[in-house]
């Protein structure tokens, strides 16, 4: 058996509409934003009560999505937003980009920081790791050449 697509990759936030602007300003469409609870949220996720808003935002091409989540019930469990990149566990999407420069000035404006520095690899990519609201880590490449 092979998998057929990945439908979304989750994010768990305080501030929903923070995210969904930092998102927006990067390309992604909201797509629809809901609360959800009930018996089959508690037994797909395993948390008894849980009451979650999210918010889901599609990639341009229509092919990707991220969840942003907000937990109101049960309180959020750990805090993984200062976690360095080595960090065990899902660190970060990554997301390719017209022009690296226009995209970091206008996520700049939402609170993104470069973590290291924008660096060129082998004249095929230019690559560098953000953190955006809530310390949400994401990847940028912008592809300048082939190999």
């Amino acid at each position: 058996m092979t998998v057929k697509r990945m439908d979304n990759m989750g994010i768990v936030v305080e501030n929903v509409d923070a995210a969904i602007d930092f998102f927006s300003e990067l390309g992604l469409e909201l797509e629809g934003r809901a609360p959800i609870e009930g018996k089959w949220a508690e037994g797909v996720t395993g948390l008894p009560g849980m009451r979650v808003e999210i918010a889901m935002m599609r990639t341009p091409d229509g092919h990707s999505r991220i969840e942003i989540s907000r937990f109101l019930s049960p309180a959020v469990a750990a805090d993984h937003r200062d976690a360095p990149v080595n960090a065990l566990g899902y660190l970060r999407v990554m997301f390719t980009v017209d022009d690296i420069d226009d995209t970091l000035a206008r996520l700049g404006k939402h609170g993104a920081r470069v973590v290291g520095e924008v660096v060129e690899y082998q004249n095929v990519y230019r690559l560098c790791y953000i953190r955006g609201p809530e310390g949400i880590l994401i990847g940028l490449a912008q592809e300048i050449g082939k190999s």
